[in-house]
């Protein structure tokens, strides 16, 4: 009977694994699990009998790999793997054409865990106010974000300032979402009395967490145009251009602008600023061949700055040596 939970532990591995990748050598699935050949054999075959269709692959590698059913079997996921899925559901949810079946996608998968793994999606309220994908979060930091938020008690955290040095902060967690490439906590900061918001990346937290609190209307009716507002700083001309390099080298130094990964050494950047030749100056910095998306004041202020620059070598080319 001491075996029961390890075969169950290890069937679970298993799966995990033959979900992870299309086909898997037999030898290779033994290795990662730190069991025999024999032993993988048994525990596939246990794992046809509770109903996973497991097709075996011939050939020098032969192994095995995860077959299409007609029905599906109980899923399983791991903690990383729910967090995960819980994310990219509720950021599809802002992606045009499938917000209503990626809401009950989520219901679904929701239905069907273990109710510890449902709690934690239940806690897991993101908003994408972009449609771009999910950046990079330490998994700690994105539960106890989502827990403070969903839980509405005050939330205690060391925060890193741009010059790199650590600030104790308290505020009210109000919503979790995704911008340009970033996360952002939008909350009420109780040291300053007014509302915030907080790079993720940035972010700390300390335990225990604060008292409860009852929510604050927040400015501009919901988090989308509060975002948008705080962001935008009355900055009147917002341009969008495609860039010959890759998102990773263009989003530590977009400041507020928006970066969409494109392909490996493209993406796209929208950003604002209070003149669209100053906007032009700006992206022009990047030094890297780019594709003007709109709108036509920002072409007309590239057109503008290239007249001035050939202007200015012209000049200094006529000037005796």
């Amino acid at each position: 009977m001491r075996n029961v939970p390890k075969t169950s532990a290890r069937l679970l591995a298993l799966l995990s694994l033959l979900q992870a990748r299309r086909n898997w050598p037999g030898t290779q699935l033994a290795e990662r699990l730190a069991v025999s050949p024999r032993t993988v054999r048994r525990d596939i075959d246990r794992l046809r009998e509770l109903g996973y269709p497991i097709v075996t692959t011939k050939g020098p590698d032969g192994g095995y790999r995860l077959g299409a059913g007609m029905q599906l079997p109980p899923l399983h996921f791991d903690d990383e793997q729910a967090v995960a899925l819980a994310v990219a559901l509720q950021l599809a949810t802002a992606t045009a054409g499938i917000e209503e079946a990626a809401a009950r996608a989520l219901h679904t998968v929701r239905q069907v865990m273990p109710a510890r793994l449902r709690h934690r999606i239940d806690t897991l309220q993101v908003t994408a106010v972009e449609e771009v994908s999910a950046p990079p979060l330490d998994r700690g930091v994105l539960l106890a974000l989502s827990a403070a938020t969903h839980a509405r008690e005050v939330l205690r955290f060391d925060y890193a300032t741009a010059a790199g040095d650590d600030r104790p902060r308290r505020a009210e967690p109000h919503h979790l979402v995704t911008r340009g490439g970033r996360w952002y906590l939008v909350a009420w900061d109780l040291d300053r009395d007014d509302w915030r918001t907080f790079r993720a990346d940035r972010i700390t937290p300390r335990t225990p967490t604060g008292p409860r609190f009852a929510p604050r209307a927040l400015p501009g009716g919901d988090v989308a145009t509060f975002v948008a507002d705080r962001f935008s700083g009355g900055r009147p001309c917002r341009g969008e251009v495609i860039l010959h390099l890759p998102a990773a080298e263009v989003s530590p130094f977009a400041g507020d602008g928006i970066v969409e990964e494109l392909g490996p050494n493209r993406c796209r950047l929208i950003v604002d600023s209070w003149s669209w030749i100053g906007l032009a100056t700006a992206v022009g910095a990047f030094d890297t061949d780019m594709e003007v998306v709109g709108p036509a004041e920002l072409a007309d202020a590239f057109a503008q700055l290239a007249r001035r620059y050939a202007d200015a070598a012209t000049d200094r080319s006529a000037e005796p040596r």
